[in-house]
């Protein structure tokens, strides 16, 4: 038990030192040593623990640490995948902000911080089309995908609401659609 929470533990400490950028950002890094990597969850169940994450309080990389911990190695799991993903910020905001008042005034830093913005803006891309090819796999979910993006782009409401418009859309679709009715 105790090499699989190690590996946890590593595992997400790895995620969590590559996070520039916020939660986000590690999106791609999350899908590719989560799923690809480790097989401890699939796309589809990445995607659920994204939107299940971004409707619960606190940061969504982790809340998805703790759910896939927790998936894997029950609670005490989900406590050190989640200790594992804020490691690194810790010790790299610890040790930056004796520093940055000192330095954040300086060209090249300010110019390296809107160069790794640029970066993050890349991955947050990919892990879209990603999450995308996953998602996206009928008229339906590309019909709610475009409702939801116009929406989202729109209105300046809480994503849950669109979470939870988006189940309850799902639901309907499966009950009342065309193979619903055939299977009552």
């Amino acid at each position: 038990m105790f090499k699989k929470l190690s590996e946890l533990f590593w595992t997400f400490a790895k995620v969590g030192v590559m996070t520039f950028g916020g939660g986000y950002a590690m999106l791609p890094i999350l899908q590719r040593e989560v799923v690809e990597n480790k097989h401890w969850a699939t796309d589809e169940e990445l995607t659920d623990y994204f939107a299940i994450g971004q409707c619960t309080p606190g940061v969504i990389a982790v809340n998805t640490a703790t759910f896939i911990g927790q998936k894997n190695q029950g609670i005490i799991g989900g406590i050190v995948a989640t200790l594992g993903v804020v490691f690194p910020s810790l010790i790299i905001i610890t040790i930056l902000a004796g520093f940055i008042s000192s330095f954040a005034h300086l060209p090249i830093v300010i110019n390296a911080f809107a160069g790794i913005r640029v970066c993050v803006c890349v991955l947050i891309f990919n892990a879209v089309v990603k999450l995308w090819k996953g998602a996206v796999t009928n008229k339906f979910a590309l019909v709610l995908f475009i409702i939801v993006t116009l929406g989202s782009l729109i209105f300046d409401i809480s994503p849950i609401l669109f979470v939870l418009i988006a189940a309850i859309l799902g639901v309907c679709i499966v009950q009342f659609g065309p193979k619903g009715k055939e299977a009552k």
